[in-house]
């Protein structure tokens, strides 16, 4: 292949038949960051032709699941070409067909004479002599080659040889003479058989690199010998490694985190993170960087970086690259998205929907996700931005002081909040006191006063949050359960 007279051109070509996930977007990021990287064309191409197990609505998530993680196509279902027209394949019969004809001409087709009984007869058959089923050796000597829809076509092996060819990830691969067989084209309901259309589309679309996984290498020898007979080069192709569950053992399935790309936005992961996160999986970028936007994902891509062996899918991975992104979020942008995971009757009055707004910034750096916020609001850890907090389950008093000590600690921070009207002023006045009578025995009961919890945000975040009424209020409490 002359690479300097063609551009680049990919392709991520699922089937509507259920929900996308992880596994398989993957392979669709890789095709789309050597695309970009190499200023190619990255084309989404819907593989409908087996109608049986479509699900409604599977083309709609395919794409929305592409759009939120970021990828974006050059052609697709909602963008044909003006060169090869639909990028939707149940839209494409024509061209099957007249390639299937272009098969029929130069003596690689016939019309496939044996019914599904008869097929299933020299199946069994093999299976009891215990030797592989090809269904070469029962082809007739004379061929049916006049053929239309409503018959079943098939290809015609000529050349019974090994197969030789070059992976960009694997290197040399090979197969023997049994990994090829007179495999079906046309099904007689007039639809191709994947082994046929998507070479076609790759033909007529362009396409010079297809990234896919392993499981495709046993049928490389069926599609290279239809591309010799068809008389055109077959494309780069780019084996990517499986991507495993935790334990390294087996190819990723939905108990292990296979989930729909968009249940993982549902979930409150923030799409550069998921982007970032399955790059990683198979591919190394080099050096101790990991954080990377998707420009310098673009610029870093190469194929050999790719490598052979399966990455393992790590949630725990997946967690800590979110909970960098959110901190990196422009923080009101960062509350808005969290705080949309709250039901609105959870805001009772607007002055506690800005109280959670205000906190929104201490949350924002500790959240995992977009969705911990309010799964911490339901275990109660915000309980003291809802309600009055009590002071029945722990302490007011710092575990060296007193309780004379702590009263007249809170009386003085009493006084200061009511003399200050600026949080900045409010917070250097309580650092001379604290300084003067020691920060435990004047911030303990302070946090403690304003949330009723040992564990809260530092008690100048908690004066801020809850504004100057409410504290006052509140110190107030904590000064008469005294």
């Amino acid at each position: 292949m002359n690479e300097e007279n063609k551009k680049v051109v990919t392709r991520f070509a699922p089937s509507p038949t259920g929900m996308l996930h992880v596994g398989s977007i993957r392979t669709a990021l890789f095709a789309y960051l050597f695309a970009k990287k190499n200023t190619g064309i990255f084309i989404l191409r819907i593989e409908d032709t087996d109608k049986e197990r479509e699900v409604t609505g599977a083309v709609e998530q395919i794409m929305d699941s592409l759009k939120w993680l970021g990828i974006e196509w050059d052609f697709g279902p909602d963008k044909p070409s003006d060169a090869f027209g639909s990028c939707t394949q149940s839209e494409r019969l024509d061209i099957y067909h007249s390639y299937a004809r272009m098969l029929l001409e130069k003596g690689f087709a016939y019309v496939d004479p044996f019914t599904e009984e008869e097929t299933e007869a020299f199946r069994k058959k093999a299976g009891e002599e215990k030797r592989p089923f090809l269904y070469r050796e029962h082809r007739p000597e004379k061929l049916i080659t006049n053929w239309s829809v409503g018959k079943a076509l098939r290809f015609k092996v000529s050349k019974i040889s090994e197969t030789l060819w070059h992976d960009e990830v694997r290197g040399k691969l090979s197969a023997g003479p049994e990994a090829l067989d007179d495999f079906i084209l046309i099904k007689d309901d007039g639809f191709p058989t994947y082994n046929f259309c998507h070479v076609v589309d790759d033909i007529e679309m362009g396409v010079t690199h297809v990234m896919r996984g392993e499981e495709f290498i046993a049928s490389t020898p069926k599609f290279i010998s239809l591309y010799n007979a068809l008389g055109k080069e077959a494309p780069h192709f780019i084996t990517l490694p499986q991507v495993l569950g935790e334990t390294g053992t087996k190819k990723l399935s939905k108990r292990d985190g296979a989930k729909s790309v968009l249940d993982y936005g549902k979930e409150g992961y923030v799409s550069p993170a998921l982007f970032n996160f399955l790059v990683f999986l198979g591919f190394n970028p080099g050096g101790e960087k990991e954080l990377f936007s998707k420009e310098e994902l673009v610029s870093l891509f190469s194929l050999e970086r790719i490598q052979k062996s399966g990455a393992h899918f790590n949630p725990e991975k997946l967690d800590w690259f979110n909970q960098e992104y959110i901190k990196l979020m422009p923080e009101k942008e960062a509350i808005d998205m969290m705080l949309s995971f709250f039901p609105e009757e959870s805001f009772t009055t607007e002055e506690i929907k800005n109280r959670f707004y205000r906190m929104g910034g201490t949350a924002k750096e500790r959240a995992v996700t977009l969705a911990s916020y309010y799964a911490d609001f339901l275990s109660g850890e915000y309980s003291y931005l809802t309600k009055e907090p009590t002071y029945t389950d722990v302490s007011l008093i710092w575990k060296k002081s007193n309780e004379t000590e702590s009263k007249n600690a809170l009386l003085s921070l009493l006084e200061i909040v009511q003399k200050n009207s600026g949080e900045e002023s409010m917070k250097n006045d309580i650092t001379v006191l604290a300084k003067e009578l020691g920060n435990g025995p004047v911030l303990w009961p302070l946090r403690v006063a304003l949330s009723g919890k040992e564990k809260s945000p530092d008690p100048f975040t908690l004066l801020s949050v809850l504004g100057k009424e409410v504290s006052l209020q509140r110190l107030q409490s904590a000064i008469n359960s005294l």
